[in-house]
């Protein structure tokens, strides 16, 4: 697979017609939009907790330092209010009261880069949602203020059906909320943990699904790995074992590179495991993926080995990189983009974890386990 075609994929304009779906994909790494992207079968798993019919304590929601201060903001507000301004509003005593009182934790939903993200039910609206929270404190430590901004802004403006929908936000004395939809049926990562590999038809639906999305975001000058509004960007970020080679390098690279994490991902999803184990540090991973020969198993049908040699091909000129051409490949061939139907279309594992009384509970234990024995 080394030996990447000759002909480049030129970028050709146009994406594809989708409809809704619900499963929320953070195994793609840490990028600065991670969380967008979701597909039409499942999402973020929590350790079920018991719901209570009544409204809960109206200190849950918000940090016990912030309750003290928040307050009507005065006509100028301090700098660690200004700074997050207008991206993050302040929450004043009054919208304050409403969010708490009608609010409800559930469950802790995952670790995010800077602070944790919680299940909260709206026991007013009957809705749940994931709420992250993010310390001010640590956001102006760690130098991510304005990333912390453009998520917020960019996720304001984006409306797509696999794409992860930005409900609300705002800030308190001390915290950053981010309060997004909560996708009930769990994460494309416990699945894979779960089951170790997933057969072509199953794969293919997810591939139609995050490439529908993928070429939705390059449509509008989004990279997923890192935002940019120009085409080239040199910042190193990610999940190191999907990186493309030309980020490992620290760049340029554009949205070729998203195309190759998709390949890398399809890969393990189909195969089980990832083409090589993670390294310490970038320099080395980049040595692997250089040497790397990317051998596809002799088990995969000649369609999706066509479509992984195009994706990870490691020059990014001659590397599948854009929906249309995605879109013609034989991998595809018979089968729709249209969203509608791919988020109707049916994946029995997932359906027969369903089933499984209490299953929430069975498949937090199930991953929590073997996470321990990884």
């Amino acid at each position: 697979m080394s030996e990447c075609s000759e002909s480049s994929f030129d970028d050709c304009n146009g994406y594809a017609i989708a409809a809704a779906g619900q499963l929320y994909i953070p195994y793609m790494g840490q990028s600065r939009i991670e969380g967008l992207l979701k597909l039409g079968h499942s999402a973020v798993f929590s350790q079920p907790v018991e719901v209570n019919d009544k409204p809960s304590d109206s200190k849950l929601l918000l940090p016990l330092e912030d309750a003290a201060e928040t307050s009507e903001p005065k006509s100028t507000p301090p700098a660690f209010i200004s700074v997050f301004l207008p991206e993050f509003p302040l929450q004043v005593r009054r919208k304050e009261i409403t969010v708490l009182l009608c609010s409800q934790i559930l469950g802790f939903v995952a670790k995010g880069s800077f602070g944790p993200i919680l299940k909260v039910k709206d026991v007013c609206k009957e809705k749940v949602y994931a709420v992250k929270v993010l310390p001010k404190s640590e956001i102006l430590k760690q130098g991510v203020l304005e990333q912390s901004k453009e998520e917020v802004i960019i996720q304001r403006h984006l409306e797509h059906p696999f794409i992860h929908n930005l409900q609300d936000c705002w800030q308190t004395q001390r915290h950053l909320f981010i309060m997004c939809d909560y996708c009930s049926t769990g994460d494309l990562y416990t699945c894979w943990l779960l089951k170790g590999q997933f057969g072509e038809d199953e794969v293919q639906l997810f591939a139609a699904e995050m490439g529908s999305a993928l070429g939705f975001l390059h449509d509008l000058g989004i990279m997923h790995r890192d935002i940019k509004h120009g085409g080239r960007a040199f910042t190193i970020c990610g999940t190191i074992q999907y990186m493309a080679p030309e980020v490992l390098s620290g760049g340029p690279y554009s949205h070729a590179a998203d195309w190759w994490s998709l390949g890398i991902m399809l890969f393990s999803l189909v195969t089980g495991e990832f083409p090589l184990p993670a390294e310490q540090n970038h320099s080395s991973m980049l040595d692997k993926v250089r040497d790397f020969p990317y051998f596809l198993p002799t088990t995969l049908s000649s369609a999706l080995n066509l479509l992984l040699t195009e994706l990870l091909c490691k020059n990014p000129l001659n590397r599948l990189r854009n929906l249309v051409c995605f879109q013609m490949q034989p991998f595809f061939r018979g089968s729709s983009f249209d969203s509608y139907i791919l988020q109707k279309t049916p994946v029995n594992f997932i359906l027969e974890l369903r089933t499984h009384p209490d299953w929430e509970e069975y498949l937090f234990e199930r991953v929590s386990l073997q996470q321990h024995n990884m």
